[in-house]
């Protein structure tokens, strides 16, 4: 891990010009209409992504109409994982039709000033950019049908009802982000 993982309470680490594979650049200010941003470190080739996908997709469609914008960030160096560059993420996000922004962290700054660790990685962030959860989105990565626990979406429940996430933290599991 480079950075030091945020704390609940702390701020949303500022981010600007991230590429996304819409063809647009994306900062961190651009989402202050939303109620809830959601930061998911993720990647094209670790399969806890790819097992999470049709479920980020799922839960932007859920939430979209509440306020919440799900942003995924793809940060691991594409030397040791071509099928992670830019040009991949585009063919991904069209090939699933990701509903989300998928962007790119090229030089890995977010990833590190996140702390992120993971692939995938939720970070939850209120109106006032405060972290609330973060960890992982679910107890079962394998099947979808399985789970008894929705973290994600409990968090994003609670503080869009105005109340404290009963479980703010969990811990990650995944792939490890791909250091340069």
């Amino acid at each position: 891990m480079k950075g030091t993982s945020l704390r609940i309470g702390d701020p949303i680490p500022e981010f600007t010009h991230l590429p996304g594979v819409d063809g647009k650049n994306y900062s961190s200010s651009q989402f202050q209409d939303k109620n809830i941003l959601i930061i998911v470190f993720s990647c094209n080739h670790c399969p806890y992504v790819q097992a999470y996908e049709d479920r980020m997709i799922a839960l932007q469609k859920d939430y979209a109409s509440k306020g919440v914008q799900l942003v995924a960030i793809n940060s691991n160096e594409i030397k040791n994982y071509p099928e992670d560059n830019f040009d991949e993420m585009v063919k991904r996000a069209k090939k699933k039709g990701f509903n989300f922004l998928y962007l790119r962290d090229e030089d890995q700054t977010v990833a590190e000033a996140f702390g992120a660790t993971h692939t995938p990685q939720f970070f939850v962030f209120d109106r006032s950019r405060k972290l609330r959860y973060s960890g992982k989105m679910d107890d079962n990565w394998q099947n979808p049908q399985a789970v008894k626990e929705n973290y994600l979406r409990d968090a994003l429940d609670a503080l869009l009802a105005g109340r404290e996430v009963k479980l703010p933290e969990t811990y990650s599991i995944g792939c490890t982000i791909k250091w340069k």
